[in-house]
């Protein structure tokens, strides 16, 4: 039942925005998630310890909980964690300097977007690890390659992202703004960027996992702390437990990250229609 308006003082008061019903079906849907990953740890911890699975291939779930707290303890999770961290995020903002800007000119150059629409075309779906090669050669086999690897790899998801929503904005808001005087620089910043905004938000939602997961795979492959290196080095010695551990940090790491963004996201679009859905 909707609530009607209510007057106090002369004033009109609007009915609160979420009912309680949404915030209760809002609860259900995190009590489901969280029941359904608990379900699988369980079923995880019953397949090793009832001899489904040999330990070896699949060791139980409390063994790596033990393994991932005296790691802990031993202060190499949170390095391995931030040396990860560091690196994607490193990688990716250096690529949102570059590729939104750019998306943002080729929307409204058509000389830009002639020359760049091309190589985004051709580079866009090519494997980007293939290039990991390449950048050891012309950098190291440090930190440098890594966190341009992570750039390389987030560029095209932004780029694209960023080109399509701004390609896209509604025309009318800015021919009213030109009709009320405002400059093409106020256009651009007050009017197709927010407008823009969604897309350009989707594209970093893309863009940042993926920069969690080349920065895992180039450190499996070049070796090093973090947790792609540990993992490897865990392979190498047959330690199936420090390989899962490796993977369960991962997700954790991927939920938080991946949290972040939909909460920063819900913030960004207070104002927009999608915050209302």
């Amino acid at each position: 039942m909707r609530t009607s308006p209510s007057t106090h003082a002369g004033r009109v008061t609007a009915p609160p925005v979420k009912h309680r019903s949404e915030r209760w079906r809002s609860i259900s849907d995190t009590g489901i998630q969280i029941g359904v990953v608990l379900v699988l740890c369980a079923l995880w911890e019953a397949s090793a310890r009832l001899g489904l699975v040999h330990p070896f291939l699949l060791p139980a779930l409390s063994d790596v909980v033990a393994r991932l707290w005296q790691d802990a303890m031993a202060g190499t999770v949170f390095t391995d964690l931030a040396l990860t961290l560091y690196r994607a995020l490193l990688g990716f903002f250096i690529a949102a300097i570059v590729a939104i800007p750019l998306g943002v000119l080729m929307a409204r150059s058509a000389a830009l977007r002639w020359f760049f629409d091309p190589l985004i075309s051709v580079g866009f779906p090519m494997p980007k690890i293939a290039f990991l090669p390449i950048f050891i050669l012309w950098f190291d086999i440090y930190d440098t390659s890594k966190v341009i690897m992570v750039a390389f790899s987030c560029f095209f998801p932004l780029v694209s992202m960023t080109f399509a929503g701004t390609s896209a904005a509604d025309k009318w808001p800015q021919w009213s703004a030109r009709a009320l005087g405002a400059s093409e620089r106020q256009v651009l910043w007050e009017v197709v960027l927010p407008l823009a905004s969604p897309q350009i938000l989707t594209g970093v939602q893309i863009a940042l996992p993926v920069a969690m997961i080349t920065t895992v795979v180039t450190e499996m492959l070049m070796g090093g702390r973090g947790i792609g290196g540990t993992m490897i080095t865990a392979g190498r010695f047959a330690d199936s437990v420090g390989v899962f551990a490796g993977i369960v940090e991962i997700a954790l790491l991927g939920l938080v990250v991946i949290r972040s963004l939909e909460y920063l996201r819900a913030r960004l679009l207070a104002w927009h229609p999608e915050s209302r859905r």
